[in-house]
């Protein structure tokens, strides 16, 4: 495996996740881009490279909220993530494994990964859903245990100190 520029100097797992991750866009019909996302909310990493790099310029720049900012996925990601545990416990049926929201134009998923992490997909308005549903399960049983919070930290550092000239 060849590393890209985004994934130079970072250790195994987190180039691995980076692999599964574009590997799941690109693989599976109708989705659109991905993100994972902490449990406080931070990008830890996205399939669309210039959502990683206005991540980190995000931090210097002043955003007009999540459509005017690169980290919408990651921030209507986490959004959802916190109503549903909250309305989980709030009907105490016990923890969120999955949300699917259906829109016209489109559809959003969101899904457990471990300790409070989320991955979430942007599918187009033809993606089958129980494939989407289906390849973000595969993803998470093989993520989940290596997204350590060591892992989490060094994604989240990787995205913080990247040079933005080192994309293309």
């Amino acid at each position: 495996m060849t590393a890209s520029p985004s994934t130079v100097g970072l250790s195994s797992e987190a180039r691995n996740l980076h692999w599964l991750l574009n590997n799941l866009v690109e693989e599976v019909p109708g989705i659109l881009s991905v993100a994972v996302v902490s449990s406080d909310g931070l990008l830890l990493l996205s399939s669309d490279d210039s959502r990683n790099t206005a991540a980190r310029d995000a931090r210097s720049t002043r955003r007009t909220g999540p459509r005017g900012s690169a980290a919408d996925l990651a921030t209507v990601v986490s959004g959802i993530g916190s109503l549903t545990v909250g309305a989980s416990k709030l009907m105490d049926f016990g923890p969120v494994k999955h949300t699917m929201v259906t829109m016209d134009e489109g559809s959003l998923f969101v899904m457990s990964i471990s300790d409070g992490s989320l991955l979430g997909v942007h599918g187009s308005a033809d993606c089958d859903m129980s494939v989407v549903a289906y390849h973000m399960a595969l993803f998470v049983g093989r993520a989940g245990h290596v997204l350590t919070p060591e892992l989490r930290s060094e994604l989240r550092q990787s995205l913080e100190t990247e040079p933005t000239g080192s994309r293309r």
